[in-house]
């Protein structure tokens, strides 16, 4: 019987680490599609034609990619639900620091996961969104440039206005590009450091005292994490206040 659970845990940790192995190939995959159709507008936009992004195969490939990731993701969590399940039974003792361990760091990964692709999905909406403002407003300006009567006065005012749009896109553009490579950055460098938290998890499975130690480490990387979150989004809001004052 305990050899059965036992069997039964790790085919549970066994689909966990495959699951999260393939949503990290995902997302960045999915990162790279929203920074290369970035790009590829900023490039349209500077010969002046129309947007890149509406009824483009990027946006196929986007919904696409976050159908998979969504699914991936529910997976997981169906996963991480079952080895909650397994740590409550009653022929599991409730006081395993090992297996409470291991449950809680697959549910941090699954957490960082998580947030990661509605932050990427939401930056591509947004760039999507203000593309469409921007198009709309070309379009107005290109329409009433050729109609009959044209009141130059008026035509001057708009095509102000559409530059200074275009001047605060690309003020955004800049700072998305920034929070965009810090992503990146970070996510190398959780990659290092799910490598020496598997193996810390070794030692700490040998050895019980490395336990605690290892989860203030964890407890401090989180409050890193967090301050270092608040600190890009602070200058985040203070670029976008500047830009459209």
């Amino acid at each position: 019987m305990a050899a059965g659970s036992s069997n039964y845990w790790e085919d549970l940790r066994k689909q966990a680490r495959q699951l999260e192995n393939e949503l990290d190939l995902k997302l960045v995959s999915f990162s790279k599609l929203c920074t290369s159709s970035r790009d590829g507008r900023r490039d349209r936009y500077s010969s002046d034609t129309t947007p890149l992004l509406n009824g483009s195969s990027q946006d196929r490939m986007f919904e696409t990619m976050a159908v998979e990731i969504e699914q991936l993701l529910g997976k997981l969590t169906g996963i991480n639900d079952k080895m909650a399940e397994y740590t409550n039974s009653a022929g599991v003792p409730s006081l395993n620091a090992a297996l409470m361990h291991t449950l809680q760091r697959h549910r941090d990964i699954l957490q960082d996961y998580t947030h990661e692709f509605h932050k990427t999905k939401a930056n591509f909406l947004a760039i999507r969104e203000r593309e469409n403002l921007l198009g709309s407003v070309q379009k107005d300006i290109e329409s009433y440039k050729s109609g009959s009567g044209v009141n130059n006065r008026r035509t001057e005012l708009f095509l102000k206005e559409h530059e200074h749009l275009r001047n605060s896109d690309r003020l955004i553009e800049e700072t998305i590009s920034i929070a965009m490579a810090t992503k990146e950055n970070m996510t190398s460098q959780r990659g290092m450091l799910k490598s020496i938290q598997s193996k810390m998890n070794t030692l700490a499975n040998r050895f019980p005292a490395v336990n605690s130690l290892i989860q203030r480490i964890n407890l401090r990387k989180r409050r890193d994490s967090f301050i270092l979150g608040s600190i890009i989004g602070i200058c985040t809001i203070l670029l976008l206040l500047f830009a459209f004052h």
